[in-house]
């Protein structure tokens, strides 16, 4: 890619082209995927390892209009093992990765406001398979206020109520790929090199410019007045809506709306969903939500008198032509006569559209009040055919209920029973304990009993011998006399 190319694809306006001397190397291809990366104080000194780069394809501008596609290459900074390091090589350009699609220009020209005086170009694009978020390229006074800005921002969150943070990159390059311009743009609505709200001239000596994703170019301090999250100048929102879907086949591709009844189908080009909700309902006025074209099916031709214009969004009439009988138009010398016709059309479409309206309503009503009667003829079809069914069953249905009562009873019998006997075996384990400790007491008792009559009959043994002893003894001595 030549440097003139470069320097149109990343210049801010037309006007600041001329003051973006060294815009290419800010920009410049490089194939380079692998750098070395080193500490900010000694930009000589490298290091083994390696910082690792990643493409992110990217897109800017208005879809309907025109819309530019590119590559932008990043060092990864999940391989640094501090924040100290950065990669060798470097350029005072770094991109914001991800920011919430709910932060507006004015909210992040505050989150950044320390830094908004050394910012020359800010410039906003959408990631590719990034849902709701966008990306910021932002683009330096000097290499110091970029390693600045990188270490004080870098993992920082959004905001104390966020859990989403900051991620802050080094960029290599940036390379813008093709521009599809989708509608041919007036002159009129060309960019020209001043600002929009203040009207002074573009220029980065002087404050910094941000580009909105739909490349209309600001300054910094002019755009962060603005707290809407559209552009003040094409209206075109950062927050896309959600695309309407068929309510059949959920398809998202040439979808129109009915414009009596909110039914949402894909066309003709697609499953017919949408005429086939004509031919059930008779509803025949339908609009494409991707152009804003009304369509009659009766008349199956267009019917629509004012369309939005892709250019500047504002709402023209579609085919509109002055008559002129002769060679020069009336409408600037009679101005009665203007007003008198101009008057006449108005009333003339009112009278129509409030035919139509109270035609389309009619219908409607009729439509409607069919599917009520049918919804209650199938709904008094299914209540009869219920209790039917409940009748048969209802027969089997006490007997087994009588069973589960009685079940029911059995069962609260038999637990009680169950606690009954657990308190009774309690009781008599207490009973048989006390039992048997009596039992124990009385034969320790009738054991002390026997050993005090076995001593009383020892002794008296013993006494009984000495008895006997005596006894024997006089009768000897009578002998002997």
């Amino acid at each position: 890619m030549n440097s003139n190319k470069m320097s149109e694809a990343i210049s801010v306006s037309a006007a600041a082209n001329s003051t973006i001397a060294g815009a290419e190397d800010y920009f410049r291809p490089s194939s380079i995927m692998k750098l070395p990366i080193t500490d900010i104080g000694d930009s000589s000194t490298s290091s083994s390892s390696a910082y690792v780069t990643q493409a992110f394809p990217f897109s800017s501008g208005n879809p309907r209009i025109e819309q530019t596609r590119g590559v932008m290459h990043l060092f990864l900074d999940d391989a640094a093992s501090s924040s100290s390091n950065l990669p060798v090589g470097r350029i005072p350009l770094i991109c914001v990765l991800g920011v919430p699609n709910h932060m507006t220009y004015a909210d992040f020209c505050q989150f950044c406001g320390s830094f908004i005086h050394h910012i020359m170009e800010m410039r906003i694009v959408r990631n590719d398979g990034m849902e709701n978020r966008y990306s910021i390229l932002v683009r330096f006074d000097d290499q110091s206020s970029t390693d600045s800005f990188h270490k004080h921002f870098n993992g920082r969150r959004f905001s104390s109520l966020e859990t989403e943070s900051c991620r802050v990159l080094f960029t290599v390059d940036v390379q813008y790929t093709s521009s599809i311009e989708h509608t041919q743009t007036s002159p009129a609505n060309t960019e020209q090199p001043s600002c929009p709200v203040c009207l002074e001239r573009l220029d980065q000596d002087m404050s910094g410019i941000l580009t909105t994703i739909c490349n209309h170019s600001f300054h910094c301090s002019c755009i962060s007045k603005w707290t809407d999250s559209s552009c003040p100048v094409c209206r075109y929102c950062q927050q896309q809506p959600e695309k309407s879907k068929c309510l059949i086949c959920q398809t998202s591709e040439n979808v129109w709306i009915c414009l009596l009844c909110g039914f949402v189908g894909c066309g003709r080009y697609k499953e017919g969903h949408a005429i086939e909700h004509w031919k059930q309902t008779q509803h025949c006025y339908s609009q494409e939500l991707e152009t804003q074209r009304v369509w009659d099916y009766v008349g199956d031709n267009y019917v629509h008198r004012l369309i939005q214009s892709k250019t500047d969004g504002k709402l023209v009439e579609l085919n509109h032509h002055h008559q002129h009988t002769d060679g020069d138009c009336g409408c600037d010398t009679d101005p009665a006569f203007s007003e008198a016709l101009l008057n006449s059309r108005v009333e003339s479409i009112v009278s129509e559209y409030n035919e139509l309206l109270t035609t389309q309503l009619e219908n409607q009503k009729l439509y409607y009040e069919s599917l009520l009667q049918e919804f209650e003829e199938e709904n008094e079809r299914e209540i009869s055919g219920a209790v039917r069914d409940f009748m048969k069953q209802n027969t089997k249905l006490q007997k087994m209920q009588a069973k589960l009562d009685k079940g029911l009873k059995e069962k609260k019998f038999l637990d009680d029973m169950n606690e009954n006997l657990l308190r009774n075996k309690v009781t008599w384990e207490s009973i048989i304990a006390k039992i048997e400790e009596r039992e124990k007491e009385a034969l320790r008792v009738k054991d002390d009993k026997i050993q005090e009559l076995e001593a009383q009959l020892q002794g008296l043994m013993v006494s009984l011998e000495e008895t006997n002893t005596v006894d024997s003894h006089p009768s000897s001595s009578k002998v002997l006399q």
